[in-house]
């Protein structure tokens, strides 16, 4: 009976991974490569997530990340930076999916950066560079990239100010977020103001058939981010750019 049903898991498995391929179009050897990353990210004691079941993993990790597929940004893109990547979600499903696309994982825990490269060699993904710094410090990649990519790092007026001097003028940053918040938009929007983004665009998402409040924002970059930015490493979340001001009092 156990075997039957390890069997039967494995056959799930293929099925789930095969439906991620038909939706997007992958080849077999993208496919071979997301399901020796879910293994990975299942079995390895050294990866960075709580999320041990498969078929969990498959909808949370792999299918949450593709569904950026999507987006016309995403695809066009030729230069795209994960920021604050930690177990390589999205960044290496998306790297699998995008043969073409040259990624950049940045992250700045060196145990979540050994794991992400040894994932890169495990699965034999050739278009990925892992960089152990921090966004805020990382000045090789100002005005780089096409697209930045950031789930599940900080508010979204904070991603804002990490990616915007990451990106090229026309770039985009895609920041996956769960159920929608109108204070969080607002300061998303006033954040946006001052780093040369354009206001975030929401696009809602289903990346399986479960999922429930998942969206994805995309914030363009409309002019360039002024030499202030960023500021120092931690201040971004000590001070976030999209506080709402302090109210004035009327005069009595």
């Amino acid at each position: 009976a156990a075997v039957s049903r390890r069997r039967q898991r494995a056959i799930d498995l293929h099925t789930r991974i095969d439906a991620l391929g038909g939706r997007y179009g992958l080849t077999g050897v993208a496919l071979a490569k997301l399901e020796a990353l879910l293994r990975l990210l299942v079995e390895d004691p050294l990866a960075p997530t709580a999320i041990r079941n498969p078929l969990r993993a498959i909808d949370d990790h792999l299918a949450d990340s593709l569904v950026a597929l999507e987006l016309e940004p995403v695809v066009q893109a030729r230069q795209a930076v994960d920021v604050g990547s930690g177990a390589g979600v999205p960044g290496l499903p998306l790297a699998i999916a995008l043969p073409g696309t040259a990624f950049v994982l940045l992250e700045s825990a060196a145990r979540k950066c050994e794991f992400i490269e040894h994932a890169v060699s495990v699965c034999e993904i050739d278009n990925v560079d892992v960089v152990h710094a921090r966004a805020e410090a990382w000045h090789q990649g100002f005005g780089r990239f096409d697209l930045a990519t950031v789930r599940a790092l900080a508010s979204l007026d904070v991603v804002a100010e990490y990616a915007a001097p990451l990106l090229r003028v026309g770039g985009t940053l895609v920041a996956w977020r769960g159920r929608r918040d109108t204070e969080v938009e607002a300061a998303a929007i006033r954040a946006a103001a001052k780093l040369g983004l354009d206001h975030p665009e929401v696009v809602e998402a289903q990346p399986y058939p479960e999922a429930q409040h998942r969206d994805l924002y995309l914030m363009s970059k409309v002019m360039d981010t002024p030499a202030r930015f960023p500021r120092r490493p931690g201040i971004a979340l000590k001070r976030p750019l999209g506080s709402a001001p302090p109210r004035t009092r009327r005069a009595v």
